[in-house]
Order: structure tokens, then C-alpha cells, then sequence
């Protein structure tokens, strides 16, 4: 009976133990879970804020706002500085600046004859009054006394321009071509500006010269040019 009481006793003892040490292995396992499991959710926590953080909503006012308003202020800027309108030409000053036409007596002429080419020689109107005028670029008349009619045209046609005061105009005459034979003998011009004014009478320098096919240009800016035609 004493035996048996001790077996009894010594199996209950050896459960006992073998329960306890189910239940640490049991807590020892929880255990290690739980130190696991905050990893696990600390992960998509932290995602989730990168995702927060580096996606702004495309739509929202002050994103909208400030690009808007970057935009237009750029544009603004940009558009500012007017751009300068172009000059008037000759014939808008004329018609609308209140510059009248140049008449014959407004300006002084010099007529020279020309080195070269030959049987040339150079008109040089110069304004002499102390306001600018219209000079009309195609209507000059170069007449010789004792010759009837004018001389032809020549060269391109111009447009009219402002003679500033002071400021020079030129034309080249051609008296007579070099394979023409005969003519007359002259030694002053008349030259008007239009064919409804009267002439002034102008020498001619380093005359006389002999006139059978007399042509002018039109008025040009410089003596060379007057001179190619």
C-alpha cells in the first residue's frame, strides 16, 4: 500500500512537471510572436506615410494656385515692355504728321558736271528753310532753256521722303549718250519739282555741255547713287 501511494505520487509529480513544461515552451512561443508582430506592423505604417507624404493631390488649391498664379505673372512680365511701333514713312509723315510738300523754292541746287561717268553731271537740292518738307522722289523736271520739253527718266522710281533742314537730295542728268552725234550747247538748267511749278534756273559747273538726249534719275540719299544710272 506504501508503494503504491508513492507511485501515485511520483506519476503526479512527473505530469505536474511535464505540464509545466508544455506551458513555457507554450509561453515562450507567444512570446517570440509577439516581438515579431510589431515588425510586421510597423511596416505598412510606415509605408503608408512615404505613400502620404511624397503623393500630393494634383488638384489641390494651393498647388493649383501658386502655378496658376507663377503662370500668369510670368506671362504678365513678358508681355510688359510695349513693343516700339514702327516709324511713319515718308508718305504716312506727309499725310499725317502735318509735313508739307517741298516746293522748288524751299530748297537751293548746285548742278556739277561729273567726272564719270561721262556726259553726266550731279543735281544737289539742299533744303534751306527751317522746317522739314515731303521731297517727291518722281516728279522732278529738268528742262533745258532753248529745248523743248523735259528731260526723260531714268533709273528705278523712288519714294517720296523727309528733307530735313539742311539735309541733301541728289539726281544725275545725262546730257547726251556717248553714240548721239550733234546737240546743243548749254550752260545752266531749269529745275522744278513738279511739273505744275515754276522753274529756277541753275548754271551748270564745269560747263557748257552739249545736250541731245538729256534723262534724270529721281532723287536719291547719296551722290554714288544719283551717279550709277
Amino acid at each position: 500500500m506504501a508503494r503504491s501511494a508513492r507511485s501515485r505520487r511520483t506519476t503526479a509529480a512527473l505530469a505536474a512537471l511535464s505540464l509545466g513544461m508544455l506551458a513555457l515552451t507554450a509561453c515562450n512561443g507567444d512570446a517570440k510572436d509577439d516581438a515579431a508582430a510589431p515588425g510586421a506592423h510597423a511596416t505598412p505604417s510606415a509605408t503608408s506615410a512615404d505613400k502620404g507624404t511624397s503623393t500630393p493631390s494634383p488638384t489641390s488649391p494651393g498647388g493649383s494656385g501658386s502655378g496658376s498664379s507663377a503662370g500668369s505673372g510670368g506671362g504678365k512680365s513678358s508681355d510688359s515692355p510695349s513693343t516700339p511701333a514702327p516709324s511713319k514713312t515718308a508718305s504716312d509723315d506727309g499725310q499725317d504728321g502735318g509735313v508739307g510738300m517741298c516746293e522748288t523754292t524751299d530748297l537751293s541746287y548746285n548742278v556739277t558736271v561729273a567726272s564719270r561717268p561721262v556726259n553726266h553731271a550731279l543735281l544737289t537740292a539742299s533744303n534751306k528753310g527751317s522746317d522739314p518738307c515731303l521731297l517727291s522722289a518722281n516728279e522732278l523736271v529738268i528742262t533745258i532753256p532753248g529745248l523743248d520739253g523735259a528731260a526723260g527718266h531714268m533709273g528705278p522710281e523712288g519714294k517720296d521722303w523727309i528733307l530735313k533742314p539742311g539735309e541733301k537730295a541728289y539726281a544725275g542728268i545725262l546730257f547726251s549718250h556717248a553714240d548721239t552725234a550733234g546737240g546743243k550747247s548749254a550752260d545752266k538748267v531749269e529745275v522744278a519739282l513738279a511739273a505744275s511749278e515754276s522753274p529756277t534756273t541753275v548754271p551748270i559747273n564745269g560747263g557748257p555741255v552739249t545736250v541731245n538726249d538729256s534723262q534724270v534719275t529721281t532723287f536719291f540719299g547719296t551722290a554714288e547713287d544719283a551717279l550709277t544710272y
